[in-house]
């Protein structure tokens, strides 16, 4: 899919489908009969469905190798796909059109609203950070960390902040724990609790790396050590998984990449494996996220697109200490700066950060995950997205969009198309009213995680909020 803005007029796209009879037209002196078989008169807005249809020859013989061109009008009521399939975007009537050569049928439609209940965002309560910018954060049980990010007045963001959160109402900031950063961009927890780990960003001896961290005692964790091996040109982003952690590196082609880093013993870690996809000197092809899951590494490659590791799924014969490359795609637009990978559903969600145009998110359909492609986006205007998550069983991806706040939308069913003209949106906040990210005032959504039922988001300019999506 494109980036334009909107349909075209009229949208034109092939079929090989073999079609067979509703009422069908005749083309001019071809004797050639064209019907529409198959398919609902009555869709709901952002539901797919498939229309078939059939065409027959003078002497009424199916031609099953003819060719279909679909339509609807007017153009922007729905999206057509080549294969007969059709999301509705704006409620009312409209006409699918299947045309052979001169012969033409339509069938009239109906698309009714999708009609989603009425929600909203609640503020729960907030743990305020005023003397330095916020990044990323984690949630685990009853306590939260939050990273920091560049320099806010005389203070660099070289520290993590502790939050005991046992209260959603009143978070309490229980510790930090400063470190050799100006950044400390990216923070995790392990899904079992036991360890967490930070990233330096240019830190004074320049050596940068991670800190991985004892959170026996969660409210006040204790730095185990820091890696800098490899690692010195600073590192973005992370995930742990198990014994293994994957960081982004910063750098030159020799220093940038994926690393695997084995802290089965945290106090003593090793690199086990590197990875980098981007080609020899082309500084726009860094990577800039890492997200794991299921055996398989995604990585948010910038300019490289969105490329998929086996890390130990079994899909291509990988492991966390030889990843080996399973298949990649880049998304209209490039720039592809964080995943979430939804396996029950087959999809990733990867958002481009594009600050000069503001920048869209890209729905890829990875049931194959050798030959992943683009299906949907989603867009907000006058801002880029930020970072992701995503309530599988709600079907409900929550987006930090910076000053555009926390946006709720409906993903469940089949996605197609442009989301945002679906009525998918559930609902958007600016919880702490229009704001400028790294600017000290107002709303720049950072991240979101939905943990315990509430949405708690770090926000660039005000620290940690718990919201609510009230009905």
């Amino acid at each position: 899919m494109g980036r334009q803005p909107g349909l075209k007029l009229r949208i034109l796209v092939m079929s090989l489908v073999p079609v067979a009879g509703c009422s069908g037209s005749t083309g001019p002196d071809s004797g050639v009969q064209v019907s529409i078989t198959g398919g609902p008169t009555q869709v709901v807005q952002g539901n797919v469905v498939t229309y078939t249809a059939e065409v027959r020859d003078a002497e009424g013989t199916v031609v099953g190798s003819a060719s279909v061109v679909w339509s609807v009008e007017p153009s922007a009521s729905a999206l057509i796909e080549a294969d007969g399939r059709l999301v509705g975007y704006q409620a009312g009537s409209a006409r699918v059109v299947a045309q052979s050569g001169q012969a033409s049928t339509e069938l009239q439609i109906t698309i009714a609203p999708r009609g989603l209940a009425p929600a909203s965002f609640s503020v729960v309560g907030q743990g305020a950070v005023n003397s330095r910018f916020t990044s990323d954060l984690w949630l685990f049980d009853d306590f939260a960390y939050t990273g920091t990010w560049g320099q806010r007045g005389s203070n660099f963001g070289n520290r993590l902040y502790a939050w005991d959160v046992s209260n959603p109402a009143a978070p309490i900031l229980t510790d930090s724990i400063a470190v050799d950063a100006s950044t400390v961009n990216d923070v995790k927890i392990r899904d079992d609790g036991g360890l967490a780990v930070l990233t330096h960003e240019g830190s004074g001896d320049g050596l940068n790396g991670i800190s991985l961290l004892d959170t026996s005692d969660p409210l006040h964790p204790q730095v185990i050590t820091r890696f800098t091996e490899e690692l010195e040109a600073g590192v973005h982003n992370v995930w742990i998984e198990g014994e293994f952690v994957y960081a982004a590196v910063d750098g030159s082609d020799s220093t940038r990449g994926l690393r695997v880093i084995d802290v089965s013993d945290p106090a003593n870690p090793f690199q086990v494996s590197s990875f980098f996809g981007g080609a020899s000197g082309n500084f726009g092809q860094f990577l800039h996220d890492v997200y794991v899951r299921d055996g398989l590494a995604f990585l948010s490659h910038w300019n490289a697109g969105l490329i998929i590791l086996d890390v130990g799924a079994g899909v291509a014969g990988g492991s966390p200490g030889a990843p080996v490359e399973v298949s990649r795609i880049r998304p209209q637009g490039d720039q592809a700066h964080n995943a979430w990978y939804w396996p029950s559903r087959g999809y990733v969600f990867t958002g481009e950060e594009d600050f000069s145009s503001p920048g869209i998110m890209h729905v890829i359909d990875v049931t194959d995950l050798t030959s992943p492609r683009e299906v949907a986006t989603y867009r907000v205007p006058g801002e880029t997205p930020h970072n992701f998550w995503l309530d599988e069983a709600a079907g409900i991806l929550y987006v930090g969009w910076y000053t555009q706040g926390i946006r709720a939308l409906d993903v469940s069913g089949e996605l197609l198309g442009e989301l945002e003209r679906q009525g998918r949106e559930i609902t958007s906040f600016l919880y702490n009213g229009p704001g400028a990210c790294s600017s000290g005032v107002g709303t720049c959504a950072w991240a979101p995680q939905v943990h315990d039922g509430l949405v708690w988001v770090s926000d660039q300019n005000s620290g940690l909020w718990a919201l609510r999506l009230d009905p």
